[in-house]
């Protein structure tokens, strides 16, 4: 792959790199993926692009999909093979049951992308919250569990996926959303994560009035632990609506 002068490539390092060595560098952090998540090893995998003014100093012209693609050696042939063989890998999600349905009898429950889906579409329809994204809440929803039919070592397993993906910014936007809703740190996760337990609550209702079953299990280990106005009201909403059909059931 040839790099024109105007436009260098390097990986988002704090050290710098000599312009004569540029081509090296590039080389050996794109064909060695990184599997750590610490800040300091930059995420080996992504690579930044900037284009350099005549005087040697990046621009501030961003760089279109289409550019970074084609600097990183992107080819329309692999990147298409490697979407399909992340989606692939992905199937399971729609097969795989929910643990906690299957531990406590339930026939026919639902899978990861059930689960994930009523999330997103909680996400799609959630009231305006100020300051909230909701496009990013869709897409924390849509990946927060993509790695669990792989593995409990859910960080090494999603390093795989993304590598099957082929890396590039697909790949990492999907380990930045993840890791932001693991880690709790923005109010897109923290929607999220109450959204997580919203769906399970309600799914644990629609599961008592379908199959007859007492699941006051789901409704205690939630408790409490709803962290957003929006999550406490839909959960109180659910909760409502249970007591109410147990009152009538007793009556």
């Amino acid at each position: 792959m040839a790099l024109n002068s105007p436009t260098r490539c390097a990986a988002p390092l704090t050290r710098s790199v000599p312009s004569h060595s540029t081509l090296a560098f590039f080389n050996r952090t794109m064909l060695r993926p990184s599997f750590s998540t610490e800040s300091r090893t930059a995420r080996l995998v992504s690579v930044r692009c900037q284009t350099l003014t005549p005087d040697g100093f990046p621009s501030k012209r961003p760089v279109g999909l289409d550019e970074s693609e084609a600097s990183i050696g992107s080819s329309g042939s692999s990147s298409t093979s490697s979407a399909i063989d992340f989606l692939t890998l992905c199937h399971s999600l729609k097969t795989t049951k929910r643990k906690g349905w299957i531990n406590h009898g339930i026939k026919g429950p639902e899978s990861i992308a059930d689960h994930m889906y009523r999330m997103a579409l909680m996400s799609l329809i959630a009231g305006d919250v100020p300051g909230l994204n909701r496009e990013r809440c869709i897409k924390i929803a849509i990946v927060h569990d993509i790695a669990e039919e792989k593995s409990r070592r859910e960080q090494a397993a999603l390093n795989e996926m993304c590598i099957v993906l082929g890396g590039g910014m697909r790949a990492e936007e999907i380990k930045e959303l993840w890791a932001e809703y693991e880690n709790n740190s923005s109010l897109e996760a923290n929607l999220v994560k109450d959204f997580d337990k919203v769906e399970m609550i309600l799914q644990a209702l629609e599961y008592e009035i379908e199959h007859g079953k007492v699941l006051d299990e789901f409704f205690i280990s939630t408790a409490g632990k709803f962290q957003t106005e929006l999550g406490k009201s839909w959960a109180a909403e659910i909760i409502s609506r249970r007591n109410s059909r147990v009152d009538k059931s007793h009556n």
